[in-house]
């Protein structure tokens, strides 16, 4: 029995960047290989977001900047840094007509991802994780073009979306209403971590995933070639030779002023639970009051551990992605991500998840 756990990655990655969050998210399954077997890489592209969106009723989701793509290249770094040949294949671009919808009429190139799940499962000698931080679209589609081999082959499914209290519709939710809903009816084992409360997207609650770092200046920190992978995203470049750029700085990276304007700015996060409960790790304050998240060997008798746990729901949706969720005792496919201290959660991890990737090593 493999002792890593296998995952496929569902992420809204573009080059370049819509949110280089999704650049900053994919490090971790890639860095943290000897729990992780990342088995494939779907990218999830919505055709109206390939361009500059100026005209959105949500100034948060306003940008000027475009046209973007698929993140091949932004995998094809990864794969190079890391010395992997991680597999990664694009879904459909347009959102499903209904939650039963297998979208088979999508241009051959857009298959490719839906076929990509259905292939690492098929192949599997045991079940899958999969990771979605993004719309369920691809993941849905395979799912209806053969249910059997889901239930056959999928471990749990990790879902990184969803507004809970409902009351907001929340992006990766709104991307494809059917593809959410269609999911969250398939009876398959799900864990929700919300990524909005009713209030928005930006709010800390006991349910949902979000936390926010101050700045991001430490990647300077980082071992040079994930600094260059990641300042590649953060400044948007376009270059024909995007893997030589993970070897040399180019100016905006050498200086420091540069550098420090690039990274001196607010990130916002909502993955990191999800990386927590896949590998089983903890999120700790140590007794010189450091906080790490470590795997549970690494554990000291005096760490606190940072209260967080899936807790088993009762889930029902609407037809237009709004759900309620009900604590049982009862057996359920359904656990939903629970925090009782926002805050203080928030405040652990911005110590915490620095240190992790400043640990992380190339091959």
């Amino acid at each position: 029995m493999n002792q890593r756990i296998p995952v496929i990655d569902c992420t809204d990655l573009y080059h370049p960047h819509q949110d280089v969050g999704d650049n900053f998210d994919l490090v971790l399954p890639y860095a943290l290989n000897e729990e992780i077997e990342l088995r494939a890489i779907v990218l999830d592209c919505t055709e109206r977001f390939r361009q500059a969106r100026t005209d959105h009723p949500n100034p948060h989701y306003r940008d000027e900047h475009g046209p973007r793509d698929p993140g091949f290249v932004s995998v094809l770094q990864l794969n190079y840094i890391f010395g992997r040949n991680v597999p990664a294949a694009v879904g459909p671009f347009m959102p499903l007509r209904s939650p039963d919808d297998a979208s088979t009429d999508a241009p051959a190139f857009q298959q490719q991802g839906v076929e990509l799940i259905l292939r690492t499962l098929r192949e599997s000698d045991e079940p899958v994780d999969i990771a979605i931080f993004c719309s369920s679209r691809a993941v849905t589609a395979a799912f209806n073009r053969d249910p059997e081999l889901f239930r056959r082959k999928v471990r749990r499914i990790h879902l990184s979306a969803g507004g809970y209290p409902r009351g907001y519709l929340e992006w990766n939710v709104m991307l494809d209403p059917h593809a959410f809903v269609g999911l969250l009816r398939s009876g398959l084992p799900i864990d929700i971590y919300p990524c909005a409360t009713d209030q928005g997207p930006f709010d800390l609650g006991t349910n949902n995933s979000f936390w926010s770092m101050p700045d991001l200046r430490w990647i300077d920190n980082m071992e040079p070639s994930l600094r260059r992978y990641l300042g590649f995203a953060l400044q948007r470049v376009v270059r024909m030779d995007y893997l030589r750029a993970m070897e040399e700085d180019w100016p905006a990276l050498s200086a420091p002023e540069a550098f420090r304007t690039l990274t001196g700015w607010e990130h916002k996060v909502w993955e990191t639970a999800v990386w927590q409960n896949i590998t089983g790790r903890k999120l700790v304050r140590r007794a010189d009051g450091s906080c790490r998240i470590l795997r549970l060997e690494e554990l000291r008798a005096d760490d606190y551990v940072v209260p967080e746990e899936m807790i088993p729901v009762d889930v029902k949706v609407s037809d237009d992605g709004h759900f309620d969720a009900t604590p049982t005792s009862q057996p359920t496919a359904f656990r939903l991500y629970h925090r009782p201290d926002p805050a203080a959660n928030q405040a652990a991890l911005r110590d915490a998840l620095p240190a992790l990737y400043l640990s992380f090593r190339s091959h």
